[in-house]
């Protein structure tokens, strides 16, 4: 069994730097890792055409999403590793769920590989691996909402039963 490493002060204010603080269960990092669980589901039903519980397992991993970093913050439990699970959860969700969507020929084939790929150089820039914070930007966030936005319109699409996009758009 590991020790766990000696908690930091911040500049002698009696208060413990959250990066300082061991990394251990926590229920931020239970809901992160909860969209990698469903990541695979989500896209055995995408591919299944299974769009009703496809649309549950997306509703899932946004509320997961939306409620991981405020109770970390909230807990007192945020540390960059944290922030790389959670952003890493992201990245791997939406992209099986592309990866499932390009198998249909509803996204293109590249599309997923890029996603990884950016998440990828998106950690290694802000060297994540070095335990340091990833570096957040407004574009970059837009980008991860955009990914999900990407994945969820075909799914709550068919679930509602919708023709859109159709050929007389075009």
């Amino acid at each position: 069994m590991t020790e766990p490493r000696p908690q930091q002060e911040i500049e002698g204010k009696g208060e413990v730097s959250p990066l300082a603080r061991p990394l251990a269960w926590s229920w931020p990092n239970f809901l992160s890792l909860t969209r990698v669980i469903l990541a695979p589901l989500l896209a055995w039903l995408i591919v299944r055409g299974r769009p009703e519980p496809a649309v549950l397992i997306f509703a899932i991993a946004i509320a997961t999403d939306f409620a991981d970093g405020p109770l970390a913050r909230r807990s007192g439990r945020a540390n960059a590793l944290g922030a790389l699970l959670d952003h890493g959860s992201d990245a791997f969700f939406v992209t099986l769920g592309l990866g499932a969507l390009a198998m249909l020929g509803l996204v293109p084939v590249y599309l997923p590989p890029l996603v990884a790929l950016a998440f990828l150089q998106y950690s290694l820039d802000s060297r994540a691996l070095q335990g340091r914070v990833l570096r957040a930007s407004t574009l970059g966030r837009w980008n991860g909402i955009f990914y999900y936005v990407l994945v969820g319109t075909p799914i709550v699409r068919d679930t509602l039963g919708l023709a859109w996009p159709s050929d007389a758009l075009i």
